[in-house]
């Protein structure tokens, strides 16, 4: 097994979890107009979601020997909130999440079941998430 490439790939992952946390809060703050209550409820399930797939990411870099970060280094604010911004900034950070979980099962390659499940089932989480954010963006 490439342990320290996959502990890497998860220290990538956590990071864009935990980035994904405050992204959410973020945004969740900052919705105005009259879709406003729904989507802040979304948005706090994403922010509590993305919180849960930093830990489990956590859980596997100290199981395989690795250290978590205390850093976030993929966050930037672009000073847009209308709602499309906001989910078209999303769906980004989805489709960067979808990448990074395919890059780990990819590292994976057959050589631990519990790992390539953890991938693919998160693979499955972040790709339903960007068909609903697709489905938020569509206009009738």
């Amino acid at each position: 097994m490439k342990k320290k490439e996959i502990i890497n790939k998860l220290t990538e992952i956590f990071d864009l979890e935990l980035s994904g946390v405050i992204r959410y809060t973020h945004y969740s703050l900052m919705i105005f107009g009259p879709n406003r209550l729904p989507l802040i409820d979304f948005f706090k399930g994403q922010a509590t979601e993305s919180l849960a797939h930093a830990n489990m990411a956590g859980e596997h870099i100290t199981g395989l020997g690795g250290h978590p970060p205390l850093n976030i280094k993929n966050i930037k604010e672009t000073f847009k909130h209308d709602i499309n911004k906001i989910l078209e900034e999303t769906l980004e950070h989805e489709k960067k999440a979808i990448k990074s979980y395919y890059e780990l099962l990819k590292l994976i390659n057959n050589d631990s079941v519990y790992l390539e499940e953890y991938a693919r089932t998160m693979i499955g989480q972040e790709e339903l998430h960007v068909l609903e954010v697709e489905k938020m963006l569509k206009s009738n």
